[in-house]
C-alpha cells in the first residue's frame, strides 16, 4: 500500500468560531499556494469555490472542529487533489455514518503536495460529532493510502527499495533509521546477523549496513565490532531536527531563489530570539506548523544576511516587500510589577492606590492607576493577583517569579514584537515628503549595522539618496563635508504629512482641521484610523472640526465612542468619555 502522512488536530471552539477559524481559512488561501503559483481556493464536495463565511456562519455555534493535513508520499503524481480529497471524505461519511459538512484547500508550495481539509464537529442532524481517537490516528491514513493505491496501484518492491536507497544519504529521520532504533539493544544495533524475516526486508539488509555507516560520520553512531554500531541516544531527535532545518533551508532557498540564486552562506535560523533586532524586507512568509497556526517570516536583513525567525501565532499578514523590525519580547517583569511587589512588601501583601500613593508621594493616581490595569490583566490571565471588595490587591510573595513565568508563556506564543516600518519601496522611500525609516537610521534612533551585501547595500544607496533629498530641501546641511541634520527634522516631516492628509480629509469630512498642541485636549468621537506613509493617525471627529493624533492598537476598541486625548511631548494621553482617566500610551 502507498504511504499517506495524515496529521490531525481537534480545536475547540465553545461556539466561537470567529476571529481564530477565519484566520485559519484565510491564510490556507495565502497567496502562491497552487501548482500555477496562484493562491489557493476553498474547495468542497459538490463545489471548487466554497463560501469560506457561509462556512463560518454554519459553524458559529459548534463545540469543535477537526483539522486535518492529508499529504500522500506520491501526491505529486496528481494533477490535483480535489478528487482524492473528495473520495477520502465520502469514505470518512460512510465509516462515521453520517454526511459531514467539510471545506478543504490543496497545497502545492512545498516538495509535498497536501490538502488541508477543515471538518465541522456536527452530524447531518446537527448532534456533536465524535470520532474515536483510534479512527484519527490509523483509519484516516489507512483509508487514504488505500485511494491512493487504488488510484495509482501498489508499490513494487523495486520502487520501495530505490526510495531506501535514497535514504541511506538522507540527512533527516528515515525509515531506514526506524528499523535500525527497532532492533537496538540498550543502544546498540547488532546487523552481523541477517534479520529474522524473509523477503524484502533481508533483502535490504544492506541499506542498513551503509545507513549505521552514513550515521557514523554524522556523529549519531560509533562502530563497536564487525557490523555493529552504538547509537547515540539522541540520534532520533537529532535527525528529527536536522530534517526540520533542511526543510527550513529549502523554503528559504525558494522564496530567493528565482532573483538571488544559491546564498545558503548567508542563511541565519533563529531556533530561539536573536540578541539583536532583525530589521528587514519580507521576502516571504508561510504557515511553519500548518495544524497549529504558528507562522514564519523570511527576511532579507540590512545585514547581509537572510533570516527565517518564526513568528509563532502573530497575525503573519506582512506583505512581501514591507521592511519590518521583530524584536525579541521582553519577558522579565516591567518596572510596574516591580513598583507593585515593592509596595505590597511594604504594606504586607497588599497593594492599594492609597498605598501606593504614600510609598511614593511623588506619584500621581493617574500614574497609580496604571499599576491596576497591569494588575488587572495579570488576574484575568493567570490569576496571580486577588482583587479585593474594597479595590485593594492581594499579592504573593512570588509575585515577580509567577509575572515572569506569564511573560515567558506570552513569548512563546509571540517571540517577536513586530513593526512594519515601510510598506513602500526604497527607491519611493527616498523622496517621500514624510518621516521615514531611513530617516530613523540617519539620526541615530536606529543603531543598525549596515552590511555591503545584499539588502544591506540598498539600502545604503537609499541613505545617500535620501541625505541628497534632505539638503535640496533645506532640512539638512552639509557644510565642510559635515552631513547634519535639522533639529525637530522628524516633528518638521510629520507636521508636513500631517497638514497634507488633513487638507484631503477636510474636503472629504467638509469640516475644519484642528492641530492639537502639548498639553491642550481635545474631546470627540473616534471615527476610524488613518494610514499614512510616516505612520498611522486616529481620527477624532466632533459637530464642526476634528484633528488627528498618532494611532495606538488599544484606540480601536473604543471605535466609534467619545474619547478625549491630550499630546504630552512623544506620548499621546487619552481617556474615555470626556477626559475621567485612562491608558496613557
Amino acid at each position: 500500500m502507498r504511504r499517506v502522512l495524515v496529521k490531525a488536530r481537534i480545536v475547540k471552539l465553545a461556539g466561537k468560531t470567529g476571529g481564530a477559524a477565519k484566520a485559519h481559512l484565510r491564510y490556507l488561501e495565502r497567496d502562491g499556494t497552487t501548482r500555477d503559483g496562484e493562491p489557493g481556493r476553498l474547495f468542497s464536495t459538490f463545489s471548487d469555490e466554497a463560501d469560506r463565511s457561509a462556512f463560518i456562519e454554519r459553524g458559529g455555534e459548534d463545540r469543535h472542529q477537526f483539522r486535518f493535513i492529508v499529504s500522500p508520499e506520491d501526491g505529486a503524481a496528481y494533477e490535483t487533489l480535489k478528487p482524492f480529497a473528495r473520495d477520502l471524505m465520502a469514505q470518512l461519511e460512510q465509516d462515521l455514518g453520517t454526511t459531514l459538512d467539510w471545506v478543504a484547500v490543496e497545497h502545492h508550495d512545498t516538495g509535498h503536495p497536501h490538502v488541508h481539509i477543515v471538518l465541522r464537529g456536527v452530524t447531518e442532524d446537527g448532534k456533536t460529532l465524535n470520532i474515536a481517537g483510534d479512527y484519527i490516528a490509523h483509519g484516516v491514513r489507512h483509508r487514504a493510502g488505500g485511494l491512493i493505491t487504488r488510484d495509482l496501484g501498489p508499490e513494487t518492491e523495486r520502487e520501495v527499495e530505490r526510495q531506501l536507497e535514497r535514504e541511506v544519504d538522507a540527512e533527516r529521520l528515515t525509515r531506514l533509521d526506524r528499523r535500525l532504533l527497532g532492533r537496538a539493544e540498550d543502544g546498540v544495533v547488532d546487523l552481523s546477523r541477517p534479520s529474522d524475516t524473509d523477503g524484502f526486508e533481508k533483502r535490504t539488509e544492506p541499506l542498513l549496513v551503509a545507513r549505521a555507516r552514513k550515521l557514523e560520520t554524522m556523529g549519531l553512531a560509533e562502530q563497536v565490532a564487525p557490523h555493529r554500531w552504538s547509537l547515540a541516544s539522541d540520534a532520533e531527535t537529532v535527525l528529527q531536527e536536522m530534517g526540520r532545518r533542511g526543510d527550513i533551508i529549502r523554503t528559504m532557498h525558494a522564496a530567493l531563489s528565482q532573483s538571488k540564486g544559491d546564498q545558503s552562506e548567508l542563511y541565519r535560523v533563529h531556533d530561539a530570539q536573536p540578541a539583536e533586532p532583525i530589521v528587514g524586507r519580507v521576502a516571504a512568509r508561510g504557515l511553519a506548523d500548518e495544524l497549529n497556526d504558528q507562522r514564519y517570516l523570511i527576511v532579507e536583513g540590512i545585514d547581509g544576511h537572510t533570516h527565517y525567525a518564526g513568528i509563532g501565532g502573530a497575525d503573519g499578514s506582512f506583505a512581501t516587500g514591507h521592511v519590518v523590525i521583530l524584536k525579541p519580547t521582553i519577558t522579565a517583569p516591567r518596572e510596574v510589577d516591580r513598583t507593585v511587589a515593592e509596595v505590597a512588601a511594604a504594606n504586607g501583601g497588599r497593594y492599594s492606590i492609597d498605598d501606593h500613593l504614600r510609598h511614593d508621594p511623588n506619584a500621581s493616581a493617574r500614574f497609580a492607576e496604571a499599576h491596576v490595569r497591569r494588575l488587572e490583566a495579570i488576574r484575568r490571565a493567570t490569576g496571580a493577583a486577588e482583587r479585593q471588595l474594597d479595590g485593594s490587591w492581594t499579592i504573593a510573595p512570588d509575585h515577580l517569579e509567577r509575572v515572569h513565568a506569564w511573560e515567558r508563556a506570552k513569548a512563546e506564543r509571540m517571540p517577536y514584537v513586530i513593526e512594519t516600518v515601510a510598506t513602500k519601496a526604497l527607491d519611493a522611500v527616498t523622496k517621500l515628503d514624510a518621516p521615514t525609516w531611513l530617516d530613523r537610521q540617519l539620526s541615530g534612533e536606529f543603531r543598525h549595522d549596515i552590511a555591503n551585501q545584499g539588502f544591506g547595500h540598498e539600502v545604503k544607496r537609499a541613505l545617500d539618496a535620501r541625505r541628497r533629498w534632505l539638503l535640496d530641501q533645506g532640512l539638512a546641511d552639509g557644510e565642510a563635508g559635515q552631513f547634519r541634520l535639522q533639529r525637530d527634522l522628524m516633528k518638521t516631516l510629520r507636521r508636513r504629512e500631517l497638514f497634507r492628509v488633513a487638507g484631503q480629509l477636510g474636503e472629504e469630512l467638509k469640516l475644519d482641521f484642528t492641530e492639537t498642541k502639548d498639553g491642550a485636549s481635545f474631546s470627540g468621537i473616534y471615527r476610524r484610523s488613518i494610514e499614512a506613509s510616516g505612520g498611522r493617525y486616529a481620527l477624532i471627529e466632533k459637530s464642526r472640526e476634528f484633528t488627528l493624533v498618532p494611532w495606538r492598537p488599544e484606540m480601536d476598541r473604543q471605535l466609534g465612542r467619545p474619547i478625549n486625548v491630550r499630546p504630552n511631548g512623544a506620548s499621546i494621553e487619552w481617556t474615555v468619555g470626556r477626559d475621567r482617566g485612562g491608558p496613557q500610551i
